[in-house]
């Protein structure tokens, strides 16, 4: 496992892969499985893996942290950076501090929430995980002014973030003014584009940020590699072809749940068994899945054809 700390060239070498977690039929965390999905995006050119909403940590249990925290470690090759998460409740998050300090993980991100919170909390608590970690974290701004870009830049200032994750979803991401705000606070190198393929290319070009987190990357990991790769050329046609291709499943990823279709996509595609989902999230139907199950092996077919 990477164990540097972050540069702004470590994000931008790689499309941020954000996984779904495998478990077994009794929801254990499962070693074999996981680590079948690590070897696949790694194979693909992904070295970065970031475990947080899809790998549904919001309801990990406290006592299973430490094991999750060690099976990502040992199945990610030698030069792979593994990411976990922690929180979104503060107690959950300060407690897992001690958990952390075996580890050599070079930073963490905070998940995000919108209840029982505000702003000037959220950069309180933020600071004082990141003063108790003794790592700079990766900071998750999944809803619209959920932080003050104010408080955002000087969380930066104070060496408190690591990288940004930003995914506030508009219905044009070339209008974001929020995006536009935190920007003025924070370098467009530290800050990556959070909702997948479909908003990336505006969101590099346009905004100047370093790269682009994904979950579809799990099914398609050299083609999403190459259209990041695209992107940083300025083959803004090629690279938008390249997004089109991902439509497919993100399109039902947005329609149902984008947790749920990304986890039971992986399985069908035959990456790995992921297992059932993790309450408190439920099963699909089987028109759903059915669905699912051609646009995750058209996408996968995409993918074995860059080899061919």
């Amino acid at each position: 496992m990477d164990t540097q700390p972050i540069t702004s060239a470590r994000l931008a070498a790689s499309v941020i892969s954000v996984p779904p977690l495998a478990r077994d039929a009794n929801l254990r965390i499962d070693r074999h499985e996981n680590q079948r999905l690590v070897r696949f995006l790694e194979q693909g050119g992904i070295s970065t893996l970031l475990y947080g909403g899809n790998a549904v940590l919001y309801h990990v249990r406290p006592t299973e942290y430490a094991q999750l925290l060690t099976v990502i470690r040992d199945i990610a090759g030698a030069s792979t950076l593994m990411i976990p998460s922690v929180g979104p409740a503060f107690g959950t998050m300060m407690d897992q501090v001690g958990v952390l300090a075996d580890f050599d993980f070079p930073t963490v991100m905070v998940l995000p929430q919108k209840e029982v919170c505000d702003s000037s909390g959220i950069a309180t608590g933020v600071r004082m995980f990141a003063e108790a970690y003794g790592k700079p974290i990766v900071l998750y701004l999944k809803h619209d002014r959920w932080l003050a870009p104010e408080s955002v830049g000087k969380l930066h200032r104070d060496g408190i973030i690591s990288w940004i994750k930003y995914a506030v979803v508009r219905d044009n991401p070339s209008h974001d003014d929020y995006l536009r705000e935190v920007l003025a606070q924070v370098p467009g190198d530290i800050v990556v584009s959070g909702i997948g393929e479909q908003p990336a290319i505006v969101h590099l070009r346009d905004f100047g940020v370093i790269s682009f987190t994904s979950g579809c990357v799990c099914v398609a990991p050299s083609r999403s590699m190459e259209m990041l790769r695209a992107i940083q050329q300025g083959q803004y046609d090629e690279a938008d072809s390249l997004r089109q291709q991902f439509c497919g499943l993100e399109d039902l990823r947005n329609a149902i749940q984008p947790i749920r279709v990304l986890h039971r996509a992986v399985e069908l595609a035959d990456i790995a068994k992921t297992g059932p989902m993790l309450p408190m999230l439920g099963e699909l139907s089987a028109d759903q899945i059915a669905k699912i199950r051609i646009a995750a092996q058209s996408l996968l077919a995409w993918q074995q054809a860059a080899f061919v």
